[in-house]
C-alpha cells in the first residue's frame, strides 16, 4: 500500500477543524515529516494564523512514531487535546486505517489525591494535627471550597485541577494534592488503584501521542527520572518559554520557613540526637539570614558556607534516620513520613548545592516584605543540559511565533544548545558529501546535534495591516516608573485611539502610574492587571470597544483579542532585564568573559522576545487593523535599535506622532461604523 500523501492529509485535517490551509503550514509540514524522517531537529518560527498546530500533528500523526507534545499554555493544550486532536485523528483514519490514542499528562500534584482526600493531611506537630475538612468553617472560603472538591471527586474522571470549573484556591489544593516525593506510590496507597495521576500516567503509556507542559517536560530531562514515556519524536510549541520554564525547575531555593518545617516534620520521627543536631543547625541557618542583603552572592561566605554545610550534614543524617526509625504513636505513619522525607530532601538536595558554589550556578539572596529572606541557586545556562538531555535519541521540533530574533535562528538555537555548526552539518548531509570529506570536517560538527531552521512567515500582510511607531522626541526612560511626556504621548494616543488600547509595561509600578494618570484625564474604562482575575480582565476587555487593559509580563505573552477591540498596543519603554537580576547579570558577565558581547546575547535577546511577542498581540486575525505604539525612543536612536525591530513583525514603520494619530482616529472611526 503506498503511503498516503501529507498535502492530502493535511487538507482533510483543516477541513475537519473548520480551518484553511495556508502556504506556510504546507511548508512546516513537510519539514517536519522531513526532520522526523532524518532524525534531525527542527526550529519553525509560524507567525500568527499559520496554524502550526496542524503543522506538526499532521506529519506526526502520519508518520506514525510515539510523540510527546510540550506546550506552555493551558489553553494551548486543551485546544490539542479537546479540539485539534480529535477531529484530526478522524479526518485521517480513512486514508491512515488507524485511530491514534492521545492522552494529556501533567505533574501528579495537578491531580486529586483521594488518599489525601480521604485521610487528611498529615500536619506538622506544631499546628496540631487536624481534619481540615472538619477544622475549616464551611461558611469560610476555604471550607467551601473543601466541601465542593469533595463533592467533585465523585463525579470527575480525570482528578485534573484544570476540569474544575470554577477553580479553587492555592491552599485549597493543597489539602488534597500531593507532590511525585509525597505520593506514597500506587503499590503502598490505600487507593492506589483509584488514583487519578497512576490512570493519567497509564493513558499515556498506551497513548500514540503525549500532550504534556514544559515543565514536566524538564523534570523529564534534567531530573534522571523518567516520567513520561518512551517516544521517537518531540514537540515543543511555544518554545519562546522553554528556556525560562527549564531554568525556573532547575532553580533551587532555601528558606528559614521550609527548613523550619522540614525540621517540624522530621523531629519526632528519627531518634533526639538527629533531631537535636538538625534544630541546631536550622537555629543557625535562621540567624544568618536575618542578616543577609539581597543580591548575587559572587563567593559563598565562610559562616554561610559553614551553616548550610551544617544544614545538609545534618538533613542527611534524618535521611538515614527515617528509613530506621519509627514511632508508633503516629497515625498513618507512612504519609507523614513520606512528607518528612520529602522536605527533608529538598534542605538536603539545596543546601549541598548552596554549599559546594558550582561555577556554573548563580547564587543569590532575595528578601520579601511578608516572606523574609530566602537563597536561591540557579544555572548559570541551561544550553549545555538541553543539548545533552533534550536531543538525544530523538527528532525534536520547537515551533513559535517568535524563534527568529534580528533576523536568524542563531540567538535562540544557542540558548536551546544549538550550536551553528550543527545546523552546517545537517546541511553538509544533506548536500550528500561524501564520508570521506565529512571525515576530514571539524570533529566538533559531527558531535553537534544536527538541525535546521525555517520561518514559514505569516498570512497576514503586516505592512497594510499595522503600524510601528516610535515616540522618537520622547526623553529616554529613567529609574523612575512616573514618565510626564511619557504619559501625556500615551493619553493622546488612546484618546485617539477611542480606547481599544492594550498597555504592556515593563513594572507592575508603572502600569499602576499610567492608569491612576489615565484615570483623571480621559473618560474612557482603565482595567488594571491585579484588580481581578486575569481572566475577568481578559473578558471585559474583549466585550467592549471603549476599554483598555494594563498590566505587566502574563500581558506580553497571555492576551488573544482579534477585532475591533484591541487596535492599539503600546509599550511604555524596551523590557530589558532589571540590572539588578542576578542570574541575567551573572548571563551577561559570562558571556562577556567569552570574549563575547553579553549586551546583545542576554539583555537584548530577552527584550528582542519580550517585543516580538506583545508587538504580536496586534494583528490576530486577517481583518485586525492598528497600532503598535513604543515610547522608548531607544529603539530609534539606539544602535542596537535595528536588531529589536528586525524581531518584531514587519509592520509600516514610522516615528511621526501626527501621523499616527490620524491614523488611529481613522482606525477607530472605522470600527464605529462597523459596529
Amino acid at each position: 500500500m503506498s503511503k498516503p500523501d501529507l498535502t492530502e492529509l493535511l487538507h482533510a485535517a483543516v477541513e475537519a477543524v473548520g480551518g484553511t490551509e495556508r502556504p506556510g503550514q504546507v511548508q512546516m509540514a513537510q519539514a517536519v515529516a522531513d526532520a522526523v524522517t532524518e532524525g534531525s531537529h527542527l526550529l519553525v518560527q509560524a507567525g500568527t494564523g499559520t496554524g502550526k498546530s496542524l503543522g506538526y500533528l499532521v506529519p506526526v500523526l502520519a508518520q506514525g512514531d510515539r510523540a510527546v507534545i510540550a506546550t506552555a499554555t493551558l489553553a494551548l493544550q486543551r485546544q490539542l487535546v479537546e479540539r485539534d486532536l480529535p477531529r484530526t485523528v478522524e479526518a485521517l483514519h480513512p486514508s491512515l486505517r488507524r485511530r491514534p490514542e492521545f492522552a494529556m499528562l501533567k505533574g501528579r500534584s495537578n491531580y486529586l489525591c483521594l488518599h489525601r482526600l480521604h485521610e487528611g493531611v498529615p500536619q506538622d506537630e506544631e499546628e496540631g494535627l487536624f481534619d481540615p475538612f472538619e477544622s475549616a468553617a464551611p461558611t469560610s472560603k476555604l471550607g467551601q471550597d473543601l466541601l465542593r472538591l469533595r463533592d467533585w471527586s465523585d463525579e470527575t474522571g480525570t482528578g485534573d485541577r484544570d476540569d474544575l470549573s470554577p477553580g479553587v484556591s492555592d491552599r485549597a489544593w493543597s489539602q488534597v494534592s500531593v507532590s511525585a516525593r509525597e505520593c506514597l506510590g500506587a503499590t503502598r496507597c490505600p487507593y492506589g488503584e483509584e488514583c487519578f495521576a497512576e490512570a493519567a500516567r497509564e493513558r499515556a503509556r498506551l497513548a500514540e501521542v503525549v500532550v504534556t507542559n514544559h515543565a514536566l517536560l524538564a523534570i523529564d530531562a534534567i531530573e534522571g527520572a523518567p516520567v513520561l514515556p518512551s517516544h521517537d519524536v518531540l514537540v515543543v510549541d511555544e518554545a519562546h518559554e522553554l528556556v525560562s520554564r527549564v531554568t525556573g525547575v532547575a532553580t533551587g531555593e532555601l528558606t528559614p520557613g521550609s527548613v523550619a518545617r522540614a525540621v517540624r516534620r522530621t523531629s519526632r520521627l528519627v531518634d533526639e540526637k538527629a533531631a537535636d543536631r538538625l534544630r541546631s543547625a536550622s537555629e543557625t541557618f535562621e540567624r544568618l539570614m536575618e542578616l543577609m542583603l539581597p543580591g548575587r552572592l559572587e563567593e559563598v561566605p565562610e559562616d554561610l558556607g559553614y551553616a548550610l554545610a551544617t544544614l545538609r550534614d545534618a538533613a542527611r543524617l534524618c535521611l538515614t534516620a527515617l528509613g530506621e526509625t519509627r514511632d508508633r504513636s503516629v497515625q498513618d505513619e507512612d504519609a507523614v513520613r513520606k512528607q518528612a522525607r520529602a522536605s527533608m530532601e529538598n534542605v538536603h538536595d539545596v543546601a549541598e548545592r548552596l554549599a559546594l558554589a558550582s561555577p556554573y550556578d548563580v547564587l543569590w539572596c532575595e528578601r520579601h516584605d511578608r516572606w523574609g529572606a530566602s537563597l536561591k541557586v540557579a544555572p548559570l545556562s541551561v544550553s549545555g543540559m538541553l543539548r545533552e538531555k533534550l536531543f538525544a535519541d530523538r527528532s525534536v521540533v520547537l515551533t513559535s511565533a517568535t524563534l527568529k530574533l534580528g533576523g536568524d535562528f542563531d540567538g535562540v538555537g544557542a540558548s536551546l544548545g544549538l550550536a551553528p555548526e550543527g545546523r552546517r552539518a545537517l546541511r553538509a548531509q544533506q548536500a550528500q558529501e561524501s564520508e570521506e570529506e565529512r571525515a576530514e570536517g571539524d570533529s566538533e560538527e559531527e558531535e553537534a546535534p544536527r538541525w535546521s531552521g525555517l520561518d514559514v512567515g505569516s498570512p497576514f500582510d503586516y505592512r497594510k495591516q499595522g503600524i510601528l511607531y516610535v515616540a522618537r522626541h520622547l526623553s529616554p526612560p529613567g529609574r523612575e516608573p512616573s514618565r510626564s511626556d511619557m504619559l501625556e504621548e500615551l493619553s493622546d494616543l488612546v484618546q485617539a485611539a477611542g480606547g481599544r488600547t492594550l498597555g504592556l509595561f515593563s513594572s507592575m509600578r508603572a502600569a499602576q502610574t499610567a492608569a491612576e494618570d489615565l484615570r483623571g484625564r480621559l473618560d474612557l474604562p482603565i482595567l488594571l492587571q491585579g484588580e481581578d482575575t486575569l481572566g475577568e480582565l481578559i473578558r471585559s476587555f474583549a466585550e467592549d470597544a471603549r476599554t483598555c487593559l494594563f498590566g505587566t509580563l502574563s500581558l506580553w505573552q497571555g492576551v488573544d483579542v482579534p477585532g475591533v477591540n484591541c487596535q492599539l498596543v503600546v509599550m511604555d519603554r524596551i523590557p530589558f532585564p532589571r540590572p539588578d537580576d542576578p542570574l541575567m547579570s551573572a548571563r551577561q558577565k559570562a558571556v562577556e568573559d567569552g570574549g563575547g558581547n553579553g549586551f546583545m546575547a542576554v539583555a537584548a535577546h530577552h527584550a528582542a522576545l519580550l517585543m516580538a511577542q506583545g508587538a504580536g498581540r496586534l494583528v490576530r486575525a486577517a481583518g485586525d487593523r492598528g497600532v503598535v505604539a513604543v515610547l522608548d525612543p531607544r529603539l530609534e536612536r539606539a544602535r542596537y535599535g535595528g536588531f529589536l525591530r528586525a524581531s518584531m513583525p514587519d509592520f509600516w514603520y514610522t516615528t511621526d506622532r501626527n501621523q499616527v494619530r490620524r491614523s488611529l482616529a481613522a482606525i477607530d472611526r472605522a470600527a464605529g461604523a462597523e459596529a
